[in-house]
C-alpha cells in the first residue's frame, strides 16, 4: 500500500517535472549559452532519478524494522554514481553546470512542493478517521 503511494507521488513529480523542464529548455536555447538546454534536461534527469533512487531506498527501509546494509551501501554507491556521472558531463563540457543545477533545482521544489501536499492531505485524511 505504501508503496503504492510512493511510487503515485514519484510519478506525479515526474510529469510535474516535464511540464516545467521542457519548456525551461525551450526558452533557454534563446539565450546564448549553448549547452543550457542540454545541461537542464540532464540535471532534471539526474535528479529525478536520485529521487527514485531515494524512493525505492526509503520503501525498503520501511519494509524493513532496521536499515540494511544493502540499503546503506546502495545510498552511497547511488550518491557516489550521480557525483561520478556529473563530474564527467562537466568535465568533458557536454553539460553546463549552471543549467544542471538549474534543472536539480527544479526537481528538489518539486519534491518539496509534493511532499508537503502530501503530508498535508495525510494529515486531513488521520484526522477524519475515528
Amino acid at each position: 500500500m505504501r508503496e503504492n503511494r510512493t511510487m503515485e507521488l514519484v510519478k506525479k513529480i515526474f510529469r510535474s517535472a516535464l511540464l516545467i523542464l521542457l519548456p525551461l529548455a525551450a526558452a533557454s536555447a534563446f539565450l546564448d549559452w549553448k549547452k543550457l538546454p542540454l545541461s537542464i534536461l540532464a540535471g532534471g534527469l539526474l535528479g529525478f532519478l536520485n529521487v527514485k533512487g531515494l524512493a525505492w531506498g526509503v520503501e525498503g527501509l520501511i519494509g524493513s524494522q532496521r536499515a540494511s546494509g544493502r540499503m546503506v551501501i546502495f545510498s552511497l554507491f547511488r550518491l557516489l554514481m550521480l557525483f561520478i556521472t556529473l563530474s564527467l558531463l562537466v568535465y568533458l563540457g557536454i553539460v553546463n553546470i549552471f543549467g544542471v543545477l538549474a534543472g536539480l533545482t527544479v526537481i528538489f521544489v518539486l519534491v518539496a512542493t509534493e511532499g508537503l501536499k502530501y503530508a498535508k492531505k495525510m494529515s486531513i485524511s488521520e484526522k477524519n478517521q475515528p
